[in-house]
């Protein structure tokens, strides 16, 4: 079988782990080098990245590219996990709104631009080297250091006209959408968007739509992962390496600079118009991503950091 080598974007289903995904698709395509950028709640949807083969070895470049989200904040309470899936929190803050359209604005200005936040407890992210979501499980609760996060966008979706759905049941539903940098918690963000507002809040929904250029137009069900590969038709959906890392500037390779390039040997650079440390892409002449390498401006020269050329024999 030809070895598959590319980025699949999968719109992931609801109520599944990220972890479930790729062992499904890991079967779906009888191979077993699968990873990916970043994972996704059980109970998120959407943009889920999938590196097949030698792409792999490019999840450094995709993990930390910003994020977006669109989301539905439910003012009313707050939960212990920051979302729907947890307990109701009694007590807090006793606004019950409805919020003007200025109140509303007014706290969403407050969480643009660089902010901190302070890590759930209910996270994947590690502490003492245990997970905090196993300590939250045991029912510890420790102190965790705020974090620099970047909101690029944090803004009001109405996609029936309304600012505010009232449940009628004392809650009232917000959509949002959030563009932001890698490592932001949207739980978070919706918790702290409550007390902006001096109410209890947590995330009723939430769906990535977008990683990096990667847009969930470009996603793809299981299903249609499944169907796909049936037909032999993988290669249209499966996004070649060099495409993914787009953003990064490229140099076509001569046919001996590509043989350095392969063995990982430093390319002496006469004219160079990057800076020093910036991420090039080597190509092949047929536009293949050879290399991503590193720039030494001191020295001129390109050094490959991580080759996909296939191993030689």
């Amino acid at each position: 079988m030809q070895a598959m080598d590319g980025v699949l974007v999968i719109n992931k289903p609801p109520d599944v782990t990220s972890h479930d995904v790729v062992a499904e698709v890991r079967r779906i395509l009888r191979v077993r080098r699968i990873g990916h950028t970043g994972t996704l709640d059980p109970f998120a949807t959407g943009v889920l990245v999938l590196l097949i083969g030698r792409a792999t070895r490019l999840a450094q470049f995709l993990s930390g590219v910003e994020k977006e989200y669109e989301a539905v904040i439910r003012l009313g309470y707050s939960t212990d996990t920051g979302d729907f899936t947890g307990q109701r929190l009694a007590g807090g803050p006793s606004s019950s709104g409805p919020w003007s359209a200025e109140q509303i604005e007014a706290a969403l200005a407050q969480l643009r631009g660089d902010i901190e936040q302070v890590p759930p407890m209910y996270s994947a992210k590690k502490q003492g080297g245990r997970k905090l979501y196993e300590l939250a499980r045991a029912g510890e609760e420790v102190e965790r250091q705020p974090v620099p996060v970047c909101i690029y966008k944090f803004e009001a979706i109405k996609p029936t006209g309304e600012l505010l759905k009232d449940n009628l049941d004392g809650t009232y539903d917000f959509e949002v959408r959030v563009e932001c940098s890698s490592g932001t918690y949207v739980r978070t963000l919706a918790e702290d968007f409550g007390k902006q507002l001096q109410v209890g809040a947590h995330l009723a929904e939430l769906r990535r739509t977008r990683v990096g250029d990667l847009r969930v137009d470009h996603a793809q069900t299981l299903d249609q992962v499944k169907v796909s590969f049936a037909e032999e038709s993988l290669g249209t959906v499966l996004h070649k390496p060099d495409e993914v890392l787009a953003r990064l500037p490229a140099i076509d390779l001569s046919d001996e600079d590509l043989r350095k390039a392969e063995h990982g040997m430093d390319l002496r650079i006469d004219e160079a118009k990057w800076t020093d440390g910036e991420r090039v892409r080597m190509r092949d002449a047929a536009g293949n991503l050879i290399a991503v390498a590193t720039f030494n401006a001191a020295e001129r020269s390109l050094h490959p950091a991580v080759v996909l050329a296939a191993e030689h024999s």
